[in-house]
């Protein structure tokens, strides 16, 4: 035999340096929830190991984070009052706002990224303004836009709006541009399927709808080519970076997003993909370390060259001991 795959498989050193996907820590994204009060370290039920904190204990984590080599972050706000307009997602002193004053005040060099929705703010949990029983649109942008210009006022880096509203990109770059925010980029969750994996995030966050689902503005898991749609659309509009999410059962569409756009492409392992893998780890089903290697990898073999991950500091650090990467 001439050609023999397995010349290139013979010890550790070798299979390294001819590896395919490779990737760095400076790629990760961990997402943290920050919510009302001091002195608050809080378990979340349905995330073992994930936490809820108030701007004070934050600190902690941030500064565990950047010694592991996670420089990213993205805030996700647990407000105490909620109602129907949403008001604490852009209030100057609303939670994610005071979050980014302190990360900025305390860690200089952290990137910091804000989820840019409703549903964590609204009384009834949907991602918009709501006319009747239907979430409205084009009144839900103007809130997003000025949700986003508060952030980087408080001392956000990027946006990543989560809403899935049509149009939202344009209208957060138009409000952005206006405010002499030019340079600042959006990562758009261009590609956001409504899917069963986000139960244990809306545990964390608090923010399940109080009625109906999200279905008529997340996109249908059984479409491929509207995911297309979707990311062109938001390129056009002038997002910076594409994210699909959850990445875990949608890598086809990370390839091919990816193979579709010229701008990066981020993937969010989300809260139930975390869930299942802590669940199968405590039940000696799977081995955590492990399996997480190989999501990770994954992802990035994919297409991604961004991942937001709750795991981010136990990949940085097997990254760091060379077992990926």
């Amino acid at each position: 035999m001439i050609t023999r795959p397995r010349r290139l498989r013979q010890n550790p050193v070798l299979r390294k340096m001819v590896r395919e996907t490779r990737m760095d820590a400076s790629s990760l994204i961990y997402p943290m929830f920050v919510r009302e009060g001091s002195g608050i370290k809080e378990e979340i039920p349905a995330m073992e190991g994930q936490y809820r904190y108030t701007t004070d204990t934050m600190l902690y984590a941030l500064e565990d984070l950047e010694k592991a080599g996670v420089r990213s972050v993205m805030f996700f706000g647990i407000p105490d009052v909620k109602d129907e307009v949403g008001s604490g997602a852009y209030a100057e002193d609303g939670i994610v706002q005071r979050a980014l004053r302190e990360a900025r005040a305390h860690f200089p060099e952290m990137y910091l990224i804000t989820d840019v929705c409703m549903c964590e703010y609204t009384s009834h949990g949907h991602c918009g303004l709501l006319k009747g029983h239907d979430v409205d649109n084009d009144s839900t942008l103007e809130l997003l836009a000025k949700t986003a210009v508060s952030h980087v006022q408080a001392g956000a880096d990027m946006v990543a709006p989560s809403d899935m509203m049509d149009g939202r990109v344009l209208a957060i770059r138009n409000a952005l541009d206006d405010h002499g925010y030019e340079n600042t980029p959006i990562m758009s969750y261009a590609v956001k399927y409504a899917s069963s994996f986000y139960a244990p995030f809306r545990d964390a966050a608090g923010s399940a709808p109080s009625f109906g689902d999200r279905k008529s503005y997340q996109m249908d898991f059984h479409n491929r080519k509207e995911a297309l749609k979707e990311a062109q659309l938001d390129v056009s509009e002038g997002a910076d970076i594409i994210m699909v999410k959850p990445a875990m059962t949608y890598l086809d569409i990370v390839r091919e997003v990816a193979d579709t756009v010229n701008v990066p492409v981020a993937a969010y392992s989300v809260s139930g993909e975390y869930a299942m893998v802590k669940a199968g780890a405590k039940l000696g089903c799977v081995d955590e370390e492990k399996i997480v290697c190989e999501m990770a990898t994954g992802v990035y073999r994919a297409g991604a060259c961004v991942y937001l991950t709750y795991f981010a500091k136990e990949i940085a650090g097997y990254i760091e001991k060379g077992y990926i990467g």
